[in-house]
């Protein structure tokens, strides 16, 4: 079908881009089921009645229907098979069904499946959501409110067999804990997602288990790595949290074998609200010189030098590093190329930030258990694209033993080979 194109390069239609981009996938969808359509007949060209005619032949095409692609809207006639052959068991005539365009398409899979993330990220109800899509992929056609409930009703479906997986074959030698506040409604009004994000032995990060909880509860925390231990999770060689929060005496029940190490974003917010505006910049210049130092030993005249520049003023915010001074520089007695990882609760904050943005613009997820769903959902694509941790071949000697003195690798003493 020819088009009219205007000076501007649209058409009728739209852009004459989109419209060749459509017609293109319009052509490879046809010349697919036509491939397919051939390939079933050349397989049962054998099979054949007692007159000897052909038990499956082609008859046309069906009527011609329009399928929402990530392309936009193509409009198709599917190659109509006529089946005569009987299932024996049932009696019941044996039917052609495409397994390229199954008779039920109106939307493909791609599509479909960003339905509900979109939603997330920003078009939060069916009265907005259809004439936004509409817009961009030019038709309405399976677009329904409907269609986007039955999505998220399948990030449930989706978010359960995660939060049961074994776990034995998984070795987390660095692990994160923190608790997050995404937009959506929890069960208790101070709930949050506390979350356990670690490194495997490859060097790569994922998350290891969410849960509603909350954050400043021994008992919601002891809950967390408890399940993970029951699904087979062994101790890391670090976990990086919060000190304010009540993950540490559950670690220490279920984790015994894990050192633990403070937060420094985290433990310097803390000490800066314990001093007076006009010698935060200086405390806060300070403290960078604790968690920069090149070594543990320079670290700790860092720790002494800033006691002594505020101690006496202020000994409630110094007393917040000196108490917590071997949790805090636990990360220097680890390899150099890790240390940059393992002096914060980065991973987890870097990677809510988005989620907290995809959940801000909805309007609630209507439950706990979809709650926790659409956070899985939005933190699932993106552990596609998380990095590696620097040094991630190192990570297995870690496993094995292996520290630092000074930044330098170093065996423990019987470690494995």
């Amino acid at each position: 079908m020819l088009s009219v194109v205007t000076d501007e390069g649209s058409t009728q239609s739209g852009s004459l881009i989109d419209e060749i981009v459509r017609e293109g996938a319009r052509r490879k969808l046809v010349a697919a089921l036509e491939v397919e359509v051939n390939q079933c007949i050349a397989e049962l060209a054998a099979e054949a009645d007692d007159h000897g005619r052909r038990l499956v032949v082609r008859s046309g095409h069906h009527p011609p229907r329009t399928v929402v692609t990530a392309a936009g809207p193509v409009e198709v006639r599917a190659p109509r098979v006529n089946n005569r052959r009987v299932d024996e068991a049932t009696g019941e005539r044996k039917r052609f069904s495409s397994k390229v365009l199954p008779p039920w398409c109106r939307t493909s899979p791609k599509v479909s499946e960003a339905l509900p993330l979109l939603y997330l990220h920003g078009l939060s109800s069916g009265d907005d959501f259809v004439p936004a899509l509409e817009q961009f992929l030019g038709s309405a056609a399976g677009l329904s409110p409907a269609t986007v409930t039955r999505g998220t009703r399948q990030w449930q479906d989706d978010h359960a067999p995660s939060q049961n997986r074994e776990l034995s074959q998984t070795d987390y030698v660095y692990v994160w804990a923190d608790g997050v506040h995404p937009k959506v409604r929890l069960g208790q009004a101070r709930s949050c997602v506390l979350v356990l994000l670690g490194v495997r032995r490859d060097g790569t990060k994922e998350v290891i288990a969410l849960a509603e909880g909350l954050r400043e509860s021994t008992e919601s925390w002891a809950g967390l790595p408890r399940d993970c231990r029951r699904r087979g999770t062994r101790d890391p060689e670090l976990v990086v949290g919060d000190g304010a929060m009540r993950l540490w005496s559950a670690l220490a029940e279920v984790f015994p074998g894990a050192r633990h190490q403070r937060c420094w974003v985290h433990k310097a917010r803390n000490v800066t609200n314990a001093l007076p505006k006009s010698a935060q910049p200086g405390a806060t210049k300070a403290m960078q010189e604790i968690y920069h130092a090149e070594d543990r030993s320079h670290a700790e005249m860092a720790i002494e030098a800033f006691a002594r520049t505020y101690g006496t003023k202020w000994p409630k915010a110094v007393a917040k590093i000196t108490d917590d001074q071997e949790e805090l520089l636990a990360f220097y007695d680890f390899l150099a190329e890790h240390r940059i990882h393992l002096r914060t609760t980065n991973p987890i904050e870097s990677t809510f930030s988005t989620v907290k943005l995809g959940t801000k613009v909805t309007r609630g997820a209507g439950s706990p258990a979809a709650a926790l769903a659409m956070v899985f959902k939005l933190v699932e694509p993106a552990q596609a694209r998380w990095r590696a941790i620097t040094g991630a071949h190192l990570v297995p000697l870690v496993r094995a033993g292996a520290r630092s003195k000074n930044g330098v690798l170093v065996e423990r003493e019987g470690a494995a080979a």
